[in-house]
C-alpha cells in the first residue's frame, strides 16, 4: 500500500523548517563572530614574538574575590612576551605605523615612556625589522633603563618637567624621530614617533584586543571593569567595547595621587579651585606608583565610556600589593595594585554576588628598586603594615 501524501508533506515540511533554522543560526553565528574572526585573522599573520601577545588568562583573584564576596577577575597582561599589557599597544602601533608608510623596514620607533610601553617597543621592533629609541624620565625604576639597554634600544634618560615644556621626554621623543627623517636615506624613512598617548592605535589594541577576551572568557557575564589610567588606551577601549556589547556593563576609572582625572570624571574639570589658582605643587606626581595618572586628557581617553571613579593612594597600592603576594602568589607592579585597589572599591560599591574584571598591567620585577623595595618605601612613610584588606576602609571614595 502506498504511503499516505500527508505524513510526506509533513515530513517535507519540517525539513525545510529545519533547514531554515539551520541557515538561520549559522548567519547568526557568523554575525555575532564577525569581529572575532577578523581578529582570529589579524592574529594568524603574525609570526614568532608577536604572535604570543595577548589571549592572556583571565583569573580568579581567590583572596579579594571571597574577603568581597564577588568574583573579582584579572587578565593576567604581565604574561605577554614583553610583560606587560603594553606589549599589545607596540604592536599595533608599529603594524599600523608600516601599513600607513609612515615607518618602514630599517627605520626607528621613538617613544616618550615612564618604561613599560618602551619595553614593549624596543621588544616587538626587531621583529619588523626596526630599532627602537627611548626618553625616559629619570625618576623611573633604573632597571626600566636597564632592561631597555639590554633589549637594544637607545636610550635617554631626562629630567622629569611639565608636558608644556620643550624638554618634556615625550616632546624630546618627538623631536627625535623628526630629526632621524632628515637623515634617511635609501628610501626608507628614519623616524616614526609612536605618540602612545595620543595615537589612537593604542585604544584600538584594546577594543579590538584585550576588550573581545574579557567578553570571550566571561561569557558576557561580567557586571563591572575598572583600571587605572596612564594614556587611557586600555581603559578606553575595553569600557567601549564592553558597553557596545551590553550597556549595563558599568566601568570605572581608579585614579592614583596627582592625577586630574578623578575630578574630570566626577565633576567635569580636570583641576581643583586650588590647582587653578596656581596653588598645585611643583611635581604633581610625586607617586610611588609609575604609568598611571596624568594631568591633561589624551585622545585615547576622550573615548573612554565611564560611570565612575575612584581615588587610590600610594599606601593602598603598596598594601595591596603586598596582600596579594602573602595571599595569592601574585608578584604585581605598582599600577597592577592601584588597579586592584579600584576592583575592592567597585566590588563594595556593587555588593556581593558580582562579576568585576580588572587589569594586572605587569609584575613587580620592573620595580625592584622602588615600589618593591622596603627602603624606598620607609624613606617615603610607605613602609605596609596591615594584616588583611583593612587599609582600604581608610580612605574609601
Amino acid at each position: 500500500m502506498p504511503p499516505s501524501p500527508k505524513p510526506i508533506a509533513i515530513i517535507g515540511v519540517v525539513s525545510v523548517v529545519l533547514c531554515s533554522l539551520y541557515v538561520i543560526s549559522n548567519k547568526r553565528r557568523a554575525t555575532s563572530h564577525s569581529r572575532g574572526k577578523t581578529l582570529t585573522k589579524n592574529k594568524l599573520k603574525r609570526n614568532g614574538i608577536v604572535g604570543a601577545i595577548g589571549n592572556t588568562p583571565l583569573i580568579r583573584i581567590t583572596s579579594l574575590s571571597d574577603a568581597t564576596g564577588c568574583e573579582i577577575l584579572a587578565k593576567a597582561e604581565f604574561l605577554n612576551p614583553g610583560g606587560s599589557v603594553k606589549d599589545r599597544v607596540a604592536v599595533k602601533i608599529i603594524e599600523e605605523a608600516l601599513e600607513s608608510g609612515q615607518l618602514s623596514i630599517g627605520g626607528v620607533v621613538t617613544e616618550g615612556s615612564a618604561g613599560s610601553t618602551a619595553i614593549s617597543l624596543a621588544t616587538v621592533a626587531p621583529a619588523y625589522g626596526c630599532k627602537c629609541h627611548v626618553v625616559i624620565p629619570d625618576d623611573a625604576a633604573i632597571e626600566k633603563s636597564k632592561i631597555l639597554e639590554a633589549l637594544g634600544a637607545t636610550v635617554e634618560r631626562v629630567r622629569p618637567v611639565s608636558i608644556t615644556h620643550k624638554d618634556h621626554y615625550v616632546n624630546i621623543a618627538r623631536r627625535r624621530a623628526s630629526d632621524a627623517n632628515k637623515v634617511a636615506v635609501n628610501g626608507y624613512k628614519g623616524g616614526f614617533f609612536a605618540d602612545q598617548f595620543e595615537n589612537l592605535a593604542n585604544y584600538r589594541a584594546h577594543y579590538e584586543g584585550t576588550g573581545p577576551e574579557i567578553w570571550e572568557q566571561t561569557g558576557g557575564k561580567l557586571h563591572a571593569f575598572v583600571a587605572a589610567a596612564g594614556t587611557g588606551g586600555t581603559v578606553a577601549g575595553v569600557s567601549c567595547f564592553l558597553k557596545e556589547n551590553d550597556p549595563g556593563i558599568k566601568c570605572y576609572l581608579v585614579d592614583p595621587p596627582g592625577s586630574g582625572l578623578f575630578n574630570k570624571v566626577t565633576r567635569g574639570v580636570m583641576y581643583t579651585r586650588e590647582e587653578a589658582e596656581g596653588k598645585r605643587l611643583k611635581n604633581p606626581f610625586d607617586t610611588v606608583t609609575e604609568g598611571i595618572g596624568i594631568n591633561r586628557l589624551t585622545e585615547n581617553f576622550k573615548m573612554a565610556q565611564l560611570d565612575g571613579a575612584f581615588r587610590g593612594t600610594d599606601i593602598e597600592a603598596v598594601e595591596m600589593s603586598r596582600f596579594l603576594l602573602k595571599n595569592d602568589g601574585l608578584f604585581v607592579g605598582s599600577s597592577s595594585a592601584m588597579n586592584c585597589v579600584g576592583a575592592v572599591r567597585v566590588a563594595k560599591l556593587l555588593g556581593p554576588r558580582h562579576t568585576i574584571v580588572t587589569i594586572l598591567c605587569d609584575s613587580g620585577m620592573r620595580h625592584l628598586s622602588k615600589f618593591c623595595n622596603p627602603e624606598y618605601l620607609s624613606q617615603h612613610g610607605l613602609t605596609p603594615s596591615a594584616k588583611g584588606l583593612e587599609f582600604l576602609d581608610r580612605g574609601d571614595s
